[in-house]
């Protein structure tokens, strides 16, 4: 229901802005630029779709064959007392645990090729388990919350994307969005709990927490000990090892085990084509609201008016020109790489906003859009509290990416 009146909203909202501009504006384009854009989204959505078919089929096949090999159940006794806590609802040995830590595990990676398939298979498996098929469960809820809250140890893309654009130090705000994303992940964490009455002080959550605190500042001090030039080819090394290392594992065990590997990965591939199918309506619904509302010009008249605001409180406003890719995330990881690209167009690669573009990028994930994929690929139709702590932990990492970008940069 929520999506609905969100997906309704992008196109009245456009289709007002756009009326106004016509009739006091003269503007003669704008309509014009609300077809084109329905049609661009609707084949972006399709490529996109299309692009995941092959992605899915890929990382759906090796996961099956990781599942029969015996790789699921290791990862899963490792972790398996703290999502036992954080997950209630699902049987220890269910396959939607291995699923969740897989996705988990490539989304810190920075691995989204590889999260998005495995998150698809931990929700269709989550869905056994649900009673209301039509509704969210809770164990999916805190499985698309901490995806939406975006924990990433190396955001790959945005260092590449820096890099390409020709920033002096394409590493530079790598610190900033790894403590920006934990903070995400934490808020998001705690909203979700509250709701579902989960004991954050039970030792064994607060032994795994603090554990992963301590992780991600060893990790912040080893990079900061790098010289500035190797963070990016440390962080790409780093992260392609540690999942090639995770492919020959898995075929390892499925060796060990005596599994026909071929037969196994193309019984797990069949699975993901089918999902990828499913997506593509759901996917290009909400891509078509997204680009309405941004080619009406909505999105800009937005952002002054935040400004004019942050003005009247006598803050800095500097950061507001970067806040376009913050509001774009949380609806599109696609367009949110836009608006990070057209403000370092704008003001520099290595300027203030281009530097607070690229924090925000990374400081969170695209709620609207993973709700969207992820819910639709199950059917789930009432989302219940999910987009509500989804973006209390968006507005978390928003908040902690403007804090550390004035700290590190300003």
């Amino acid at each position: 229901m929520v999506l609905n009146y969100i997906w309704v909203g992008f196109f009245l909202i456009a289709f007002v802005v756009a009326l106004g501009k016509l009739i006091f504006l003269q503007d003669y384009e704008v309509f014009p630029a609300l077809v084109n854009s329905t049609f661009d989204m609707a084949k972006t959505g399709f490529e996109i779709s299309l692009y995941l078919t092959g992605v899915m089929s890929l990382w759906l096949g090796l996961m099956k064959i990781g599942e029969k090999g015996g790789m699921v159940n290791i990862l899963s006794r490792l972790v398996g007392p703290f999502f036992v806590r954080l997950f209630p609802d699902i049987p220890r040995d269910h396959p939607a645990t291995g699923s969740i830590i897989m996705n988990f595990s490539a989304n810190i990676l920075g691995l989204d090729n590889a999260a998005t398939p495995l998150g698809l298979k931990a929700m269709n498996e989550m869905q056994n388990l649900n009673p209301d098929k039509e509704t969210a469960s809770n164990a999916q809820i805190m499985f698309l919350v901490l995806n939406t809250s975006g924990l990433s140890i190396i955001p790959l893309t945005i260092l590449v994307d820096r890099s390409v654009l020709g920033a002096t130090n394409p590493t530079d705000v790598f610190i900033p969005i790894l403590l920006a994303t934990f903070c995400s992940t934490i808020i998001g964490l705690i909203t979700v709990s509250i709701y579902q009455k989960i004991n954050l002080f039970d030792r064994v959550i607060l032994a795994y927490l603090g554990g992963l605190t301590l992780i991600i500042a060893g990790i912040v001090y080893y990079f900061m000990s790098l010289p500035q030039e190797q963070i990016g080819e440390a962080s790409t090394v780093a992260s392609n090892f540690i999942i090639f290392t995770l492919i020959i594992s898995f075929i390892i065990l499925g060796l060990r085990k005596g599994i026909n590997l071929y037969e196994t990965f193309i019984d797990g591939a069949k699975e993901g084509f089918q999902i990828a199918i499913k997506i593509i309506p759901y996917l290009i619904a909400i891509l078509v609201a997204i680009g309405v509302f941004r080619a009406s010009g909505a999105m800009n008249y937005l952002i002054e008016s935040i400004e004019f605001l942050v003005s009247l409180t006598g803050a800095d406003t500097d950061f507001v020109r970067a806040l376009p890719t913050a509001i774009m995330k949380p609806l599109s990881g696609g367009a949110a790489r836009g608006m990070m690209i057209e403000t370092i167009n704008t003001h520099g690669v290595d300027s203030f906003a281009g530097k607070m573009a690229s924090i925000l990028r990374g400081a969170t994930e695209t709620t609207f859009y993973i709700v969207a994929v992820y819910f639709g690929s199950v059917n789930i139709r009432k989302t219940r509290y999910a987009i509500t702590a989804g973006l209390i932990a968006d507005f978390a990492g928003i908040v902690a990416a403007i804090l550390f970008g004035y700290m590190f940069f300003h």
